[in-house]
């Protein structure tokens, strides 16, 4: 990981409005100079499960994955983040140490911003703690939602929702490169690692998609959604 110097001010930074947007200029100094921009690599820990909660996080550039380990030594992905997303948001409040594992999953940059300058800002603007609350809500209203949508799923409607996942909100193209694993997709959708790569292979000799590796290419997207909604 290594220090980055990318934003002079928060008041340039393209996601000020979905948190920062109703902070005066003394606010806004205060979160300025309560920040540090850092960069990790693919692979590299960001916060692991019981350390202490000091800083509030959230993802300028690149994704990461949310994980828990089993007792077993087996991880379990609870989500995977996007830039803009506030990947700390709803731990920060309730608990003094993480109860998870972030992980960057490519070049990523993450903005942490010093807990006691937050709490600070709920204490003392109003129209500040409104929006923290409601984007707290919001935060947990799709996590649920997204893991009941899944549990109801079959293997192939899983798989197919991953990779409209990344196709639409990630890479908004129909040709990527997948940023995890086989094995890290099982993770995510609660599958074995064989069950999904049987799957990735009848989707591409279906002709649903095209896999060479990493790469896919999403070939029948109408077919995929139908996958993904009925599966």
């Amino acid at each position: 990981m290594k220090i980055k110097k990318d934003i002079v001010s928060c008041k340039t930074c393209v996601y000020r409005t979905l948190l920062f947007g109703c902070l005066n200029d003394i606010e806004y100094n205060l979160v300025n100079n309560g920040r540090k921009e850092i960069e990790y690599k693919r692979g590299e820990r960001i916060k692991s499960e019981g350390e202490e909660i000091d800083s509030f996080l959230y993802l300028r550039k690149g994704l990461v994955k949310i994980f828990k380990t089993g007792n077993q030594g087996k991880d379990h992905i609870l989500s995977i983040n996007k830039p803009g997303d506030f990947i700390s948001l709803l731990h920060i409040f309730s608990n003094e140490t993480y109860t998870y594992n972030i992980e960057a999953l490519e070049k990523t940059l993450v903005c942490e911003v010093e807990l006691s300058i937050i709490n600070y800002l709920i204490e003392s603007n109003g129209d500040f703690a409104k929006t923290v609350i409601k984007r707290m809500g919001r935060i947990a209203d799709e996590i649920i939602d997204n893991r009941f949508r899944q549990s109801q799923k079959q293997i192939k409607g899983r798989v197919a929702s991953i990779l409209l996942f990344f196709a639409e909100q990630i890479y908004h193209s129909n040709t990527f490169s997948l940023p995890v694993t086989r094995r890290e997709i099982g993770e995510l959708i609660s599958m074995t690692t064989e069950n999904t790569i049987r799957t990735l292979s009848g989707f591409n000799n279906d002709g649903i998609i095209r896999m060479e590796g990493k790469k896919v290419e999403l070939i029948n997207v109408d077919m995929l959604r139908r996958i993904s909604e009925n599966g």
